[in-house]
């Protein structure tokens, strides 16, 4: 899960418009909705570049099962934003694949439908994806993988998992000491360009010290109306981030983005590193003798509560298929065969339970990064998750640099609380 701004790229059309043959098949179950299936109906997928290639033969299926066609276009880059324009424009998808925090704002744009699943259909999923799915108490996507956060560990130098966050910092102070490493730790502090901070990498730290973003409405939902930044509660922990940073122990440094943190590792110049899933061919490669953990929380604090990125399905609220859309996340893209082909492309912990054995069988480490989404918490859905951002990548630097903690967390709170209010 990396947060980068893209450049707006345009759809690229893979010749996979799937001639079909036969008809009726699943499409009259939802004949009350559904208009008959004729032969020049197509059924519209967007998804990137790896999912698509691995959705072709289900669409197929699918259209053959329907008589339709179907087809699947390639959205390289910044697929919301081309999804928002396209939809408003008459001119989107019926199925899109995308994160599922995306969905408040899709929501408020009118852009994608609930959708029509059963309640032994949604049992079938872990629970952090049924939540981050879920938006105003309705379910807005099928998940079919999830990602978080986890500590990779080199057991050549640190054989024992660490209990706390505050056992890793220890260690990787007795490693440099000893000059087996040259970092503490390889956390992420700031984003790739140097510039500001990175609060999707932070955010574990700042929940372990007592810190939250947004309360919850009694659904569960964020709540915008209760901002966590700027209590009591948020600076005392980043009082406590500030004392891991360069004027306290060092751990934490504004140099380290994503990148150089995992070059880092792989070198074998830090025993630690947070990061997600898609450092671990990475890790392989390098041939680092390594494990994967939860991110610990503070001795004394709670839990370390990384964001959960969740990849769903989404019916279009504007297409032109709707029912047949309907048919096809919730029947076809919600099976296991499909779980197990997405898993196969690119090894994301499956988010339909009965794909998890499959994955854990053909990696053990999917295990290890379940347990680590466990404690995590779905990235917030709600529009208004934009106002934080900026604030708190700010918010961030300034403290792990040394600055007066209470005059910056003053100072994010005004600036996400003015943005709020517009």
């Amino acid at each position: 899960m990396r947060r980068s701004t893209h450049a707006l790229a345009g759809a690229l059309v893979l010749g996979l418009t799937l001639t079909a043959c036969g008809g009726g098949g699943g499409a009259a179950q939802q004949s009350s909705s559904a208009p008959a299936a004729a032969g020049d109906t197509t059924l519209l997928i967007w998804a990137d570049q790896k999912r698509s290639a691995t959705l072709k033969p289900f669409a197929e299926a699918f259209a053959k099962e329907n008589g339709i066609k179907a087809e699947v276009v390639v959205v390289a880059q910044n697929q919301q934003q081309t999804f928002t324009t396209a939809s408003q424009a008459g001119k989107g998808p019926d199925v899109l694949v995308g994160a599922h925090d995306w969905i408040g704002n899709l929501v408020q744009n009118g852009l994608i439908d609930p959708i029509q699943m059963t309640e032994e259909q949604s049992s079938g999923y872990v629970d952090v994806a049924r939540k981050a799915v879920t938006y105003d108490g309705q379910v807005y996507g099928v998940p079919y993988a999830v990602e978080s956060l986890a500590l990779y560990r080199n057991t050549e130098l640190a054989p024992d998992a660490p209990k706390s966050f505050d056992e890793v910092v220890a260690t990787g102070r007795k490693l440099k000491a000893a000059g087996k490493v040259e970092e503490i730790v390889g956390y992420p502090v700031s984003q790739q360009n140097g510039q500001s901070g990175d609060t999707y990498h932070l955010y574990p730290l700042y929940t372990s010290a007592g810190g939250y973003l947004f309360g919850t409405t009694p659904d569960g939902d964020p709540d915008p109306a209760d901002l966590g930044v700027g209590t009591k509660e948020s600076v005392a922990a980043f009082e406590r981030i500030a004392g891991l940073g360069e004027k306290g122990e060092g751990a934490l440094k504004r140099s380290f983005t994503s990148d150089n943190a995992a070059s880092a590792f792989y070198e074998g110049k830090t025993a630690f590193m947070v990061s997600g899933p898609w450092r671990l061919a990475d890790v392989r490669t390098a041939g680092v003798k390594y494990d994967i953990t939860p991110v610990p929380g503070f001795e004394d604090g709670g839990p370390a509560r990384p964001f959960v990125s969740v990849q769903s399905f989404f019916v279009a609220s504007k297409g032109r298929n709707k029912a047949l859309a309907q048919e096809f996340v919730t029947g076809s893209l919600a099976s296991p065969e499909v779980a197990q082909a997405l898993f196969d492309a690119d090894p994301r912990m499956p988010a339909l339970k009965q794909a998890l054995e499959y994955a854990a069988g053909k990696d053990p480490d999917q295990a290890k990064f379940q347990a680590a989404a466990e404690n995590g918490t779905p990235l917030p859905t709600i529009p208004q998750m934009v106002a934080i951002w900026v604030p708190f990548n700010t918010l961030i630097h300034a403290a792990v640099k040394g600055e007066s903690v209470p005059e910056a967390v003053e100072a994010a709170a005004e600036a996400i609380s003015g943005q709020l209010k517009q």
